[in-house]
């Protein structure tokens, strides 16, 4: 498992019966998770002083206990990045802080790239690998169908004092836009690719992760430039294991361009027992070191 342990403003506390107790720079905030089935015994002292409880509703979705004065929103630093926290009624935060390990690889490989990159960022979320390539001197392209995330990425980029960095915020459908810039012969040396574990398609049709991930892997493929760098692919979704990630990035990747995959776990160590909370996975098809394909 890849860890994500360079936190300074954010820490897992304790983690036991479905649930984290965790500091975003000092405000705790409990929250559900469905990986912690483990029953361990709980520091009743330490939950008690959380600030916020999210309670999940058997109609979906759920709602906040606040039991301490929090503001609307505040911020929490990783290196030189920084990132609005506005706890939402879905439970989260607009911050997923193990993916800090793929923004510090994804940052060095900007950095020691000897050129300038251009980098495509797929469901981007509030934009911390966006964050992370563009402040390594990468020109980012940000897509996301949210309005409201973009706005909150850009908000992001504001705090962090890349507001001036070339990067282009686009709200758009995904594979849509990608499908375009093939179109336009507008390629790109990375891509991050973070899919939803449940979309809808154009026509509104619900689809699956497992059931279009090749698909959506095989189209971004074709908008990766003649030099490409990486492909970075992460699931949350527990029926998409890392190594049937891996094979999909090898059987289209490797077999177009050469280079390796890798493909792990990511996660975060727990500080009331060190060991480390599993959150999701990522593959990773890179270049050959010496940079031939």
């Amino acid at each position: 498992m890849r860890i994500s342990d360079n936190w300074q403003d954010y820490k897992i506390l304790d983690a036991s019966g479905g649930e984290k107790l965790e500091s975003w720079s000092g405000k705790l905030l409990v929250r559900p998770d469905p990986q912690i089935i483990w029953k361990s015994e709980k520091n009743k002292k330490l939950w008690a002083k959380a600030d916020a409880v999210y309670h999940r509703s058997s109609k979906g979705g759920g709602e906040w206990e606040h039991r301490n004065k929090l503001p609307e929103s505040w911020n929490v630093s990783f290196g030189e990045l920084r990132f609005v926290i506005r706890p939402t009624g879905f439970k989260h935060t607009g911050l997923f802080p193990e993916q800090a390990v793929n923004w510090e690889l994804l940052r060095d490989t900007v950095r020691n790239s000897g050129r300038q990159l251009k980098v495509l960022n797929l469901f981007a979320y509030t934009g911390g690998a966006t964050l992370a390539c563009a402040a390594a001197g990468a020109a980012v392209t940000h897509v996301d169908a949210s309005k409201g995330m973009v706005q909150w990425a850009r908000d992001n980029a504001a705090a962090s004092g890349l507001s001036e960095r070339p990067i282009r915020w686009i709200v758009d459908d995904c594979e849509k836009f990608v499908a375009r810039e093939i179109r336009r012969q507008n390629f790109y040396d990375i891509v991050i690719m973070d899919p939803p574990s449940y979309g809808r398609g154009p026509g509104g049709e619900v689809w699956k992760l497992e059931d279009c991930i090749y698909d959506l892997v095989e189209l971004c493929a074709g908008v990766m430039s003649d030099k490409p760098v990486m492909f970075l692919l992460n699931s949350y979704t527990t029926g998409l294991s890392p190594s049937v990630m891996a094979y999909i990035l090898s059987d289209v990747l490797k077999k177009r361009f050469g280079g390796s995959v890798t493909a792990d776990e990511i996660g975060l160590r727990v500080e009331s027992s060190g060991l480390a909370l599993p959150c999701g996975s990522t593959a990773i098809w890179s270049i050959d070191k010496e940079g031939t394909i």
